[in-house]
């Protein structure tokens, strides 16, 4: 019988192997020089909010104050991101704490990479991705809305078109959409989503819902939808309602454009 491989050979054998075994995750070359820029054209300020998703880093401590007529321009990772970015609106200092009307993350002005509160407009991003340096975006009002919003691409090639929500729908939002501050008696601040108004697993796509064949379009999210189309109103919406954009050199968010 043949003598068994001394120990030494099988570890460098397994390293070998273990070197050679593909990553779980594609990684892609680092991609040009990308700009993002928020733009605050609402006649009040507001307080852009960015979270990562999960393994991503956070972008401008999380948060920002952006008075009004005024823009904020920062460099995208170089390497794959995605996250979502807010905005958050009637921001207070009270008794040394700090609270927002709408989208607020927990009481902090620069979020961290703590998510906000529903309901609220949002913009979402996957930077970086695939072999042709893509980058998607879109708007949506699955969460609710709260301000107009608009996402521009800037120099892309493809398919690279200007989204999001331009009208106001807090003059329009259902009453029981409404979401007042204080509760029940202030003004509209944000229009909830059917969901967040209700809580029902058909209207939230949940448990048996949870489904591009179960979840479907409702009076409410077509309230959201009529308003503005080029929007994700509801959980299971229109894949392609999220646009990829190759090498864009910015992306330009716009509240109340």
């Amino acid at each position: 019988m043949a003598s068994s491989s001394p120990p030494f050979l099988l570890t460098l054998t397994l390293v070998l192997i273990l070197r050679t075994l593909p990553t779980t995750e594609p990684t892609y070359p680092a991609g040009p020089a990308l700009t993002l820029t928020v733009v605050n054209n609402c006649p009040f300020t507001v307080w852009p909010a960015i979270q990562p998703n999960a393994g991503h880093p956070v972008l401008e401590r999380g948060g920002f104050a952006l008075e009004t007529l005024t823009h904020r321009s920062f460099p995208a990772p170089t390497q794959h991101w995605s996250g979502r970015l807010w905005a958050r609106t009637g921001c207070t200092y009270q008794a040394g704490k700090f609270t927002c009307a709408t989208g607020d993350c927990g009481g902090r002005l620069e979020c961290d990479g703590a998510g906000g509160a529903t309901p609220a407009t949002l913009a979402q991003f996957v930077l970086h991705h695939a072999h042709n340096d893509l980058s998607s975006y879109s708007v949506s009002l699955v969460d609710g809305f709260n301000v107009p919003m608009t996402v521009t691409p800037h120099e892309g090639k493809g398919m690279c078109p200007v989204v999001g929500c331009r009208a106001d729908l807090l003059a329009t939002c259902p009453g029981p959409l409404q979401h007042r501050v204080p509760v029940g008696k202030g003004n509209v601040v944000a229009c909830k989503s059917g969901c967040e108004a209700f809580g029902t697993d058909e209207l939230c796509c949940r448990n048996h819902y949870n489904s591009p064949q179960t979840c479907h379009a409702s009076s409410y999210s077509e309230f959201f939808k009529h308003a503005c189309p080029a929007t994700f109103t509801y959980a299971h919406d229109s894949p392609s309602l999220s646009h990829e954009c190759s090498a864009p050199r910015e992306l330009k968010v716009i509240f109340c454009h």
